[in-house]
C-alpha cells in the first residue's frame, strides 16, 4: 500500500467528523473541508474524484464514492484507495459509481425522467440493438429513441445517455462492456429486435456467461486432448 493513501486516510479520519456535518456548516467552512478532501484525494492520485451521499434518514451512514469518472488507467487506483479504508461507524466507502436504477418501476414506466438542460428523456423510453463483434468483449450499440428528430442536433444528448447507461450499469460496468453508442429514431412499427434499454445489464450478462461457457468448453477439449 503505498504512502499517499496512508496520508490520504489519516487527513480524513482527523477530519471526518467535520466532514459528515458539512451540510450544516457555513458555506465559508464548507468550500474549507471539501478543498481539502479534493486536495488529499488528488495528492494521492489526480484522476480520481469522490461523491458524497448524505443519507435521508439520520441512522444511516454517509456514503462516499470514489469515482475513475468512467476512465480504466485508475480503476486500480480505485479500488487500493477503497480497500485501504478505515472502519468508521457512520460512514460507507464505495468503489466506482454503482447502479441507482430501480428495474420494477423502469419496467412499468414509473421512472422520474432525466432533465438535462433542455433534454428530458425516461431511461424507460429507450430501446437498443447490440453489435457484437468476434473476440472482442466490448458491444456496440444503437440507442433508439422517440424524440431523436427533437434532440439530433443537441450537443448534450450523447452526454445524457451515457449518464443514463452509467445510472443502469455503473461505471466499471459501463466501460468494460460499452465501446460505441450511436443513436438514432425510434422506428414507428414495432420492432422485435430491439431491447429495452434497462435490460441491457441482462444481455450483458447472457453474453459474458455464453462467451465463458465457450471457453470452458474450449478448454476442457484441449485439456482432454493432451491425454
Amino acid at each position: 500500500m503505498s504512502k499517499a493513501v496512508d496520508y490520504f486516510w489519516s487527513w480524513f479520519i482527523d477530519n471526518h467528523p467535520k466532514l459528515k456535518t458539512l451540510r450544516t456548516l457555513k458555506p465559508k467552512d464548507q468550500k474549507h473541508y471539501t478543498f481539502w478532501l479534493n486536495w488529499h484525494l488528488h495528492f494521492y492520485t489526480p484522476g480520481i474524484d469522490f461523491l458524497l451521499v448524505f443519507p435521508n434518514r439520520e441512522k444511516d451512514k454517509l456514503q462516499m464514492i470514489i469515482t475513475a469518472n468512467g476512465n480504466p488507467e485508475y480503476f486500480d487506483k480505485v479500488e487500493e484507495v477503497v480497500k485501504a479504508a478505515p472502519q468508521l461507524k457512520d460512514w460507507k466507502f464505495t468503489a466506482f459509481i454503482q447502479p441507482k436504477q430501480d428495474y420494477e418501476e423502469l419496467e412499468n414506466g414509473l421512472d422520474k425522467p432525466y432533465i438535462f438542460q433542455d433534454i428530458t428523456l425516461k431511461a424507460s423510453e429507450l430501446k437498443f440493438v447490440p453489435l457484437e463483434y468476434e473476440g472482442e468483449k466490448k458491444i456496440d450499440l444503437i440507442v433508439y429513441l422517440k424524440n431523436f428528430t427533437i434532440y439530433s442536433q443537441n450537443k448534450n444528448l450523447l452526454q445524457l445517455i451515457f449518464i443514463m447507461m452509467q445510472d443502469l450499469l455503473g461505471e466499471k460496468s459501463l466501460c468494460e462492456n460499452i465501446n460505441f453508442v450511436e443513436l438514432a429514431k425510434m422506428p414507428k412499427e414495432e420492432n422485435t429486435e430491439l431491447i429495452y434499454l434497462y435490460d441491457l445489464q441482462y444481455y450483458l450478462d447472457q453474453i459474458n456467461t455464453k462467451n465463458n461457457t465457450q471457453y470452458c468448453i474450449s478448454n476442457n477439449f484441449q485439456q482432454k486432448a493432451m491425454f
